[in-house]
Parts: C-alpha cells; structure tokens; sequence
C-alpha cells in the first residue's frame, strides 16, 4: 500500500486542499501528525468535509497543539515532547495519505529534527505542493534539491492555485520531476470540485 507524504514549498500552499483531492482520488485513508493551533477547525475536519467517497478512515492526529507556530515551539509551550521514532503510523490496509507541517525544514524539536527526518519514518512517498507568488521558483526547486539530497522519493508536483506557464516549465525542466495536477481556485460547491480535481490527477 502506498503511503503518500503531502508536504508544501512553504506555509499557507494549500497542503490540506491537495490533501483532500489527493484523498479522493485514491479513496485513501488520511492523517495528520501534527496539528499546530486552529484546533477548533482541524485539517482533518475539512477532509471529511471535502471527500465523498465511503471508504477513507480519517486518523485521529497524534499530537495537537495550543499554539499555531512552528512545531518545536507549539510543543514546548504545551509541554510535549516531539521526536522521529516517537510517530506511529496508523494501521491500516488501504493507501495512506500523511499532511506534513509547514515545509520541510519545520522543526519538530530542538535537536535538529525536521518535518524532512519525519518523512523517510512515516511514508514511501512524497508529493511537493507548489503555489506561485515571487519566489516561489526558488522555493520550490531549494526543497526538491533538499528531497533529492535526501533520497527521499518525490513522486512528483501538484501546482495549486493560479497558473503560471513560465515557472511551472523552468521548474519541471529544471527538476526533472512529473506533474501530478494543476489544481485551479475553487469554484462552486466544494464536494463536486474535489471529486472532479481528484479524476484528473495523475497518480
């Protein structure tokens, strides 16, 4: 069974957006590690909002802190102590969908482990989401460099938002890397649009 980490070239990507369509596509069950604030509106409750298929479990979050920062620093206020090996995936036996954190380089404690060490523990897979604004070229191509200097498997990029033809060709030229999807803004009723995203992807 598949199991995808969904991670972002930064904060505020649409990683959950992607989540959802990724989800749906594959009828995959989803988790979130970690969840940093917002806890009155989880990512995982818009999962369950967004899907429509009756086959996904959505995966109770293992750790959820107060405080929507970094990680390392939500976890030190709450007095929680975050480190690889301590992640357990969820048993399951269909595919697994993971949403990361922020980017790669977020830390999750003070001893220099990042949402880039979590990955190789917890999934098989990794999808970037891009989204363009000035920068994001750069952003983008620093965290496939950072994957590919990992050995960490990047399937591919799924670009979500407003299209730019320029910066997706130089970045998919220049990493070598597939397009999984280019997923538009949203449009109408939100079930219907994640439903028609999700069998368009290319998985």
């Amino acid at each position: 069974m598949r199991r995808i980490f969904v991670t972002g070239i930064g904060t505020e990507i649409g990683k959950t957006f992607c989540s959802a369509i990724i989800t749906e596509a594959l009828k995959a069950d989803y988790w979130k590690p970690v969840q940093a604030g917002e806890l009155d509106q989880l990512d995982s409750s818009f999962i369950k909002s967004a899907i429509s298929n009756d086959k996904t479990v959505i995966h109770p979050e293992q750790f959820l802190l107060s405080q929507p920062m970094s990680p390392h620093a939500a976890a030190n206020i709450d007095g929680i102590r975050m480190s690889v090996v301590g992640f357990t995936v969820p048993a399951t036996n269909n595919h697994l969908v993971i949403e990361g954190a922020g980017g790669l380089m977020v830390p999750i404690n003070n001893d220099g482990e990042m949402i880039a060490d979590l990955i190789p523990a917890v999934a098989n897979e990794t999808i970037l989401i891009v989204k363009h604004y000035l920068g994001s070229i750069n952003h983008t191509l620093l965290s496939i460099e950072l994957l590919k200097s990992r050995g960490i498997n990047c399937i591919g990029l799924i670009f979500n938002g407003t299209s730019n033809s320029d910066s997706e060709k130089i970045i998919l030229s220049t990493s070598g890397l597939k397009c999984i999807g280019r997923i538009p803004e949203l449009t109408g009723d939100l079930k219907s649009f994640v439903q028609t995203q999700a069998a368009q992807l290319n998985l």
